[in-house]
């Protein structure tokens, strides 16, 4: 355990000086100790309080710190305040089921590329799929990032990347399948009934009907409707400030002004000022209502999440421009907006061919 004093001495000449002493105790045994004078009490106990924090958090200068393992790392990981923050709940998922499969009980020094293809053929023959492995790698990959910088524990992520792509010509980790499914008329209708009737219980006080409706007209993510502000709510252009929406490349501080057209707008303006959110709801539980509801009707295949690629579906087919979809959709690559388009309207070149001649 480490711990600093600080001794008030006075020199020859009479002048006030602070030496601090750093020590760390070891079953009552002093293993290390450091000392600094400084003519300042502040000066001195700041550095007392910089070196406990690096002892503790680095170990002992000069002394190599003992590896931990990948399970103990993968803690280390999620407890860190500041990576703590920004793991979200697959993210969280997929660390602690790490955290409880063989592989974590290796040495975080010992991992191979041998190690890491025997666990993904577990997963694989456990039932997982190539794209769910693959965030099992992802994740572990970014602990192990993490481990020398943030820890000063001795490892890096060379061996991860160094067999990642052998796992992909394996077949044992594969990309995400894009997925094309959309919400027939007859399945919104069926959906709206069921969550209408389970508005009725008395114990229910989300509406969710109008946050169905509005998560198709506005493209948003269930997680960003359940955070509009009514400070953000701009009544003169008709736009909101969705705050730290989802990117790639930068999350935090990801502002932009969505415009909510036809009947958004109208969702928005009558649901009651009593927060400072809009839908002040947790996005779980919406969702957990959809997808009981959902499979009380039978519908299958149906995530909450399809609900933002049928309202950009709406939009092509009402004549937007992508660039103008992704205003609204809050797509900075255009690239998955341009799959959606051309995969509605294959043929509207050959149209536009037709017309020109």
């Amino acid at each position: 355990m480490a711990s600093f004093t600080v001794e008030k001495r006075k020199t020859a000449a009479g002048v006030i000086r602070y030496r601090c002493i750093v020590r760390v105790k070891k079953d009552s045994a002093i293993v290390y100790q450091e000392s600094r004078t400084f003519g300042k009490l502040a000066d001195a106990r700041a550095w007392g309080k910089l070196m406990v924090s690096h002892i503790e958090t680095q170990g002992i200068p000069g002394q190599q710190p003992a590896v931990p393992t990948i399970r103990e790392l993968i803690a280390m990981y999620r407890n860190d305040p500041d990576i703590s923050k920004k793991i979200g709940r697959t993210k969280g998922y997929v660390l602690d089921l790490l955290a409880d499969s063989d592989i974590s009980r290796l040495q975080a020094d010992q991992l191979s590329t041998m190690a890491i293809i025997n666990h993904c053929r577990d997963r694989n023959a456990a039932g997982a799929k190539p794209q769910t492995v693959a965030q099992d790698i992802s994740y572990l990959k970014s602990v192990f990032a993490a481990a020398r910088p943030v820890f000063g524990i001795p490892v890096g992520d060379d061996v991860i990347r160094e067999v990642i792509p052998v796992l992909h010509s394996m077949g044992l980790i594969g990309r995400s399948e894009r997925r094309s499914r959309r919400p027939t008329e007859a399945e919104l209708d069926k959906l709206r009934a069921g969550l209408a009737s389970r508005m009725n219980h008395h114990a229910s006080k989300i509406p969710l009907t109008d946050i169905l409706d509005f998560s198709v007209l506005s493209c948003m993510r269930i997680s960003e409707v359940c955070s509009i502000l009514w400070a953000d709510v701009d009544a003169a252009e008709r736009v909101v400030l969705v705050r730290n929406r989802k990117d790639p490349r930068k999350k935090a501080g990801n502002h932009m002004w969505v415009p909510l057209l036809g009947d958004a707008w109208d969702i928005v303006q009558r649901q009651p000022r009593d927060s400072d959110r809009v839908f002040p709801y947790e996005s779980t539980s919406v969702t957990a209502a959809f997808q009981r509801v959902r499979n009380a009707l039978g519908i299958e295949d149906l995530r909450y999440h399809d609900l933002r690629r049928e309202g950009a579906s709406r939009l092509f087919e009402a004549g937007y421009a992508i660039e103008e979809v992704a205003q609204v959709t809050g797509h900075r690559s255009l690239n998955l907006l341009w799959q959606v388009y051309t995969e509605l309207f294959p043929g509207r070149l050959h149209a536009k061919m037709k017309v020109e001649k």
